[in-house]
């Protein structure tokens, strides 16, 4: 079972304790995050200005834009994937389909030499039959 862990992270200048299943190096990256955006934001003009709910919810859209464009990322790259997995399996049938008729063609061309051995022989004997008759 996994151990939960906490962490002390420093968010807007503010430590906070974040408590989890993930370890803190992860805590810390996520706080780090929160404090690029609330930097971020920070630079818009006004924002210094607006009460701090609206600075909250600022800063919940824009996370929340962020995760949906991640989100779509993560789906195009899924789609992405499946599809050269499906173009990847047609390529391998395609490649066996081959072998197969390589096989095939290298044993119709060992019957052929075969049976050119065959019928070569059967040259010799009728020109031997034929040398023969003429003597």
């Amino acid at each position: 079972m996994a151990v939960k862990n906490t962490a002390q992270v420093v968010i807007g200048g503010k430590i906070i304790t974040l408590g989890g299943y993930e370890s803190e190096e992860y805590f810390q990256k996520v706080a780090s995050y929160m404090n690029n955006k609330i930097a971020e934001l920070s630079e818009m003009p006004g924002y210094s200005r607006q009460p701090m709910e609206t600075k909250h919810t600022l800063l919940s859209l824009n996370i929340t834009d962020d995760y949906f464009k991640a989100k779509k990322q993560a789906e195009i790259f899924e789609q992405d994937l499946q599809q050269k997995d499906q173009e990847m399996y047609e390529l391998k049938h395609e490649l066996i389909s081959l072998r197969m008729k390589i096989e095939e063609a290298e044993k119709k061309q060992q019957e052929a030499v075969q049976q050119r051995t065959v019928l070569e022989g059967k040259v010799k004997e009728l020109e031997q039959e034929v040398d023969s008759l003429l003597k």
